[in-house]
C-alpha cells in the first residue's frame, strides 16, 4: 500500500511502522500528523497505566517516528540533515515546524514522486 492509499487515520499511523526504517522517500502532510498524533493519544494511554509502558512504547515507536520525521523532511525537499537545526534551543524547533507544517513540494523531487500522485504500477 502506497502512503496516498492510506484512507483513515489507523491506517496512516499503522503506515509508519510497516515503514519503520524505510528513510527513503516522501510522506505527506497527514501521514505524519496522524502518526504523531496517534502516537500522542497512545503516550497519554498508557501513561495513565504505567509509566514502564510508556518508556517500552516511546522505544519501539522510535525508529518509526523518525523514519516518518525524515520522510516528511523530504516530502519538502529538504534533506535529513535538517533535523539537526532542532538542536539550536527554541530557533532550530520553530524551523522544524514550520517545515512540517508547510505543504510538500509538488510533483516529484530528489527524494522521490508526489505521494499525493503516486500509483501502484
Amino acid at each position: 500500500m502506497k502512503d496516498n492509499e492510506a484512507t483513515n487515520p489507523i491506517q496512516w499511523y499503522l503506515e509508519g511502522f510497516r515503514h519503520y526504517v524505510d528513510f527513503r522517500g516522501r510522506t505527506e502532510r497527514r501521514g505524519y500528523w496522524y502518526f504523531f498524533l496517534f502516537n500522542f493519544l497512545v503516550t497519554l494511554v498508557l501513561g495513565a497505566v504505567s509509566g514502564a509502558l510508556v518508556g517500552a512504547y516511546l522505544l519501539a515507536a522510535f525508529l518509526p517516528g523518525l523514519a516518518v520525521f525524515v520522510r516528511r523532511l523530504h516530502d519538502a525537499d529538504r534533506s535529513a540533515w535538517w533535523i539537526l537545526i532542532g538542536l539550536i534551543p527554541l530557533l532550530g524547533s520553530i524551523v522544524l515546524l514550520v517545515f512540517l507544517i508547510t505543504e510538500g513540494t509538488r510533483g516529484e523531487n530528489d527524494h522521490g514522486p508526489d505521494p499525493r500522485l503516486a500509483t501502484d504500477s
